[in-house]
């Protein structure tokens, strides 16, 4: 980097590993960032470190060098100072390495990118490097967010492409799709290690599912996908609220589109001749999936809280599972003309307990994209792999539950969660 180079020792980087990395504001073969600690220079050489694709700053010379890029870039902002394109570039990707929450310049490489200066696939590759150091950055999660969005619109063709192109309408669809997987298991990738370098890094699991809502919405596959991969993270992380947070929101989303194919089943297309296209057995088989789904969470729930006892964040996550089974229950088995009011997020605050977690197990699905149903499963394709259908969540069985903990349970924080827990289902569930 240009910076580094100006302030640090003109010797060449110290490589006790020979590598073929190089470091220039740009794409290199470097995937992790990190500070090596040095009080003071002792030797006469760069302060660079380069081992197998690891990149080190020795600590002494981030205080000379943070401010030297800073006020080079304030100075420019300032119209103070002119600076060509190329320095811009490497004078921003040193400062944001060692500061990414300076959104100056995170705005200044937003203005190289749109004027074409720079590659969208570096920035998100600064990105991904700053984030390696600094993973609970949330300056660096929001301009990532905002490249993703400008590739979505620069990669979108217009109806006049298309017919330029004259390229038929399934070709069309096809074309984007693996760019959009690849893309899709990137953010993943991305989220995940950021997720294990911070504990509760809630801006990282915020971004996993911002990607789900804009990058594969309502994509039954990518959902059922993110329940398998994320249930042994979960697991081992027992303590962490974000990460149940996400699978809570991966359930909502699933138990929604799932109701979503019950509704269009219900309602189907009429033959000219008057008869139904679609199935009982099909509504049925959705119908059973959905309770399927919350039983599944409510049993990796109970695994959990019994193999780790004491873990508030497995009762919040156990609390909030029976409550959206609750609410679905209410809103799509009471039949179309029952009054029954939905619980509310108010009904769950009653309890004076945190309540903004949930965890479930993940489904083995053997299924087939459709590209005409924007990812969704066809009817002939989706087949769950499960045995004899199981026995809803029900309040009868979660008493028996608490009963059970309190039975044979010595951890003092374990009875009292669970006391906790049976007094939130009488005041808010049984009431």
């Amino acid at each position: 980097m240009k910076g580094m180079r100006d302030t640090c020792a003109t010797h060449q980087p110290r490589v006790p590993r020979r590598s073929s990395g190089r470091i220039k504001g740009g794409v290199t073969n470097v995937d992790e960032i990190g500070l090596i600690p040095c009080p003071e220079a002792r030797y006469n050489r760069s302060p660079i470190v380069l081992v197998e694709n690891k990149l080190g700053v020795e600590s002494w010379c981030v205080k000379f060098l943070l401010p030297y890029v800073h006020n080079k870039l304030l100075l420019y902002r300032q119209r103070k100072q002119w600076l060509d394109r190329e320095a811009l570039v490497d004078i921003t990707c040193t400062l944001l390495l060692l500061n990414p929450d300076f959104t100056t310049a995170w705005n200044v490489r937003k203005e190289l990118l749109q004027c074409g200066v720079l590659k969208p696939e570096k920035d998100l590759y600064l990105v991904k490097l700053a984030l390696s150091k600094h993973p609970k950055s949330p300056e660096t999660w929001i301009h990532r967010r905002w490249v993703l969005q400008w590739l979505q619109k620069e990669g979108s063709p217009s109806e006049q492409e298309l017919k330029d192109h004259a390229e038929p309408r399934e070709d069309a669809a096809r074309r984007p799709c693996d760019g959009l997987q690849r893309a899709l298991q990137e953010e993943m990738r991305v989220c995940a290690e950021a997720a294990g370098r911070y504990p509760s890094n809630y801006n990282a699991w915020s971004h996993r599912i911002w990607v789900l809502q804009n990058m594969a919405k309502g994509n039954l596959k990518v959902l059922h996908d993110e329940l398998s991969s994320t249930r042994l993270w979960v697991s081992m992380h027992v303590s962490d609220h974000s990460g149940f947070h996400y699978r809570q929101h991966l359930l909502k989303a699933l138990a929604k589109e799932l109701s979503q194919v019950v509704e269009t089943e219900l309602h189907p297309c009429q033959q000219p001749n008057g008869e139904s296209t679609a199935g009982v057995s099909d509504d049925n088989r959705h119908n059973d999936v959905i309770p399927q789904l919350f039983h599944e969470e409510m049993e990796l729930c109970t695994d959990l809280i019994e193999s780790y006892p004491g873990h508030e964040t497995l009762w919040c996550h156990r609390r909030h599972v029976f409550y959206l089974w609750q609410q679905w229950r209410r809103e799509h088995l009471q039949g179309a003309g029952s009054q029954s009011p939905p619980l509310t997020h108010t009904d769950v605050l009653l309890s004076k307990e945190p309540c903004d977690s949930s965890a479930s197990q993940a489904m083995d699905v053997d299924c087939v994209l459709d590209g005409s149903k924007h990812g969704s499963y066809t009817q002939d394709t989706k087949r769950l792999k499960r045995g004899p259908l199981l026995p809803h969540p029900a309040l009868p069985s979660e008493h028996t539950f608490v009963s059970r903990i309190l039975t044979g349970c010595r951890s003092t924080e374990q009875n009292r969660f669970a006391i906790a827990y049976r007094k939130w289902l009488d005041s808010v569930i049984g009431h």
